[in-house]
């Protein structure tokens, strides 16, 4: 890669403002293949330049073409008290002692369950769950209903996506006698809960090669838990009468987990998915097969799939419904339970949409109000705290800036928050920094997203502060806002033969860009609006060429608003992701637009 800053550069198309005020620059080298020998510094295929792009050594090319489990996992050992979490695990299996999965409400929790009861049923052992509910116990584990579940002969207990914080419900818990282990994957403070074995790639004591995966989900954190108790089991002789569970077979759980907590695909979890995409295609999760069923999808799911059309449903569950639907459906060996279970949460993301909007269009209107703060804050009464997290991160995308957004209950004079960050600005430390100073009751996450407890007469003090924490963050990560390019192509360019070829660099996400190709120039068509608020575009270019674009949610946004009031046959520069449009009759590319910029 250049060692050349990029503003040094000449910008890419010459675009140097664009319609939503960015430059445009290569990620890697030149990919315009419009210009002879420009596929790259290397002069290398389009998926070596993707994976070079993307800060792959050129001596590690072939690991990350074919992304494989054995090529990025690592020895489960070398995380602190796993050793200890998978011994008290193999006890509790083989003295028949009663276990208890704890999860969290959300697809990361739900799928971190699942895939140790399921580990656990494989191995012989049946265990029980506990998921709590979002609105009459919030987040995290209760140190009650931990309690109670030691009461009711659960003499081990196993957290999940959640506990790295839970000082006062472990602690009442160790009084009670029930041994707890935590698997967590969030931001953890120096001083740890007491538990029988707390297990965390961002524990603060961990080594560098543990702390490197820290941007494991806790889903995939459970899955080298998983490993680790089988390997225990083999070695105490456990398995000398029966197999020993088909792990790979839970792969698809981990796919799930990972990418709809937007975990970033890079390294291992690139792996995961990879290789989970693979299982689920195989449909031998009945509650998995049910619900791509029910999403309405006709060939097998993609990585996109995962986030925005399986994700969200089981999200539903948790958000507005019932907690534990997504766990009971994700472990069902019944078919007709999980047809009943998977038309349930398609309702409730119905449900989960439309209160989604009341609370954005509250939310919306008063972000006026917050005049010049680095951190969008905005809160009301009445707001489902089931969707706060959704409507923040759709702040984030409009604003540009970190969004919290904060659900008050007038009764206990609290508001619960959910928080969505941007690159480069680190919102769950900020949480934890404004807890320990007293500023919260309680709050925690990692660097994109985060949860907190305030008192609703102390949030004005807490939106100063969090201003001043985070403001010259802020402005760092904004100023240096460009939109990274991978490729340019004309429009007859645009072909399906090109998409696919991208998207063998895949599965891609955060932390792993899918590619944004420039296409231009062009002239403009048609635009119009389709759905609530989507941009759709008809362009054509000099080559004879013509294609359609669509740029979700934009129709609102300046460079929708540009667009849309453009002579007909103004010549512009679009941006975006290429996809392909199996509608009609035959395969078409299209963009999914990001960006636009005008070319005359």
């Amino acid at each position: 890669m250049a060692s050349v800053s990029e503003t040094s550069l000449p910008p890419v198309c010459g675009v140097s403002h664009s319609l939503s005020g960015k430059a445009w620059h290569w990620r890697g080298g030149n990919m315009d293949l419009g210009q002879a020998g420009a596929i790259g510094p290397l002069g290398t295929d389009i998926v070596t330049q993707i994976l070079l792009s993307r800060g792959v050594p050129q001596t590690d090319l072939d690991r990350h073409r074919t992304p494989t489990l054995r090529g990025f996992l690592p020895d489960p050992s070398i995380f602190n008290d796993m050793d200890a979490a998978a011994e008290r695990i193999a006890q509790a299996v083989v003295g028949g002692e009663k276990i208890t999965i704890y999860g969290d409400y959300d697809v990361d929790g739900a799928t971190s369950a699942a895939l140790l009861i399921r580990t656990l049923r494989l191995i012989g052992c049946d265990a029980e769950y506990y998921i709590p509910d979002r609105l009459l116990e919030g987040y995290g584990p209760s140190g009650k209903a931990l309690v109670e579940l030691g009461k009711t002969g659960s003499s081990l207990i196993v957290t999940v996506d959640c506990g790295a914080m839970a000082y006062e419900a472990l602690g009442m818990a160790r009084e009670a006698g029930v041994d707890v282990i935590v698997v967590d994957h969030h931001k953890c403070a120096h001083q740890l809960p007491k538990a029988a074995a707390l297990v965390n790639p961002n524990r603060l004591d961990e080594s560098d090669e543990a702390a490197s995966f820290g941007h494991l989900a806790a889903v995939g954190v459970a899955f080298l838990l998983a490993i680790a108790l089988t390997r225990t089991l083999r070695v105490q002789g456990y398995f000398a009468d029966r197999e020993e569970p088909d792990l790979m077979s839970l792969l698809d759980l981990v796919a799930l987990g990972t990418v709809a907590d937007v975990a970033a695909l890079h390294g291992l979890n690139r792996a995961f998915v990879a290789q989970g995409l693979k299982i689920m295609s195989q449909r031998r999760n009945i509650g998995m097969a049910a619900l791509i069923d029910a999403s309405r999808l006709k060939r097998a799911p993609i990585c996109s799939d995962l986030g925005f059309a399986l994700g969200p449903r089981i999200n539903a569950g948790g958000r507005v419904g019932e907690s534990t639907l997504g766990v009971r459906l994700l472990i069902t060996e019944n078919p007709d339970e999980a047809a009943r279970i998977s038309a349930q949460l398609s309702s409730l993301n119905e449900e989960r949409r439309a209160i989604e909007a009341e609370v954005q269009q509250a939310a919306e209107a008063q972000i006026a109000a917050q005049h010049n703060r680095a951190v969008v804050v905005v809160s009301g009464t009445d707001w489902h705290p089931g969707v706060i997290g959704i409507v923040a991160g759709r702040i984030k995308e409009k604003t540009g800036k970190p969004s919290l957004v904060i659900a008050l209950d007038e009764t206990t004079g609290e508001g619960k928050g959910s928080g969505r960050s941007i690159a480069g600005v680190d919102l769950g430390a900020a949480i934890i920094a404004a807890r320990e100073e007293g500023l919260l009751l309680a709050g925690g996450g990692h660097a994109m997203a985060a949860g907190l407890t305030a008192e609703s007469a102390r949030l004005d003090v807490f939106a100063d502060w969090l201003d001043q924490r985070l403001s010259a963050s802020v402005s760092r990560a904004q100023t240096s806002q460009s939109l990274k390019l991978d490729l340019s192509v004309a429009p007859r360019g645009l072909q399906p033969e090109l998409v696919n070829a991208l998207e063998q660099g895949g599965p891609y996400g955060v932390g792993w860009p899918g590619p944004k190709v420039a296409v231009g120039p062009v002239h403009l068509i048609k635009a119009d609006i389709v759905g609530t608020d989507h941009l759709r575009l008809i362009v054509g270019g000099n080559d004879g060429g013509s294609l359609k674009a669509i740029a979700f949610r934009a129709a609102e946004t300046e460079m929708g608003q540009a667009i849309l009031h453009a002579e007909k046959g103004r010549k512009m520069w679009l941006a975006g992701r290429a996809k392909i449009d199996d509608w009609g009759t035959r395969p078409a590319a299209e963009l999914h637009l990001e960006d636009a910029a005008w070319a005359d």
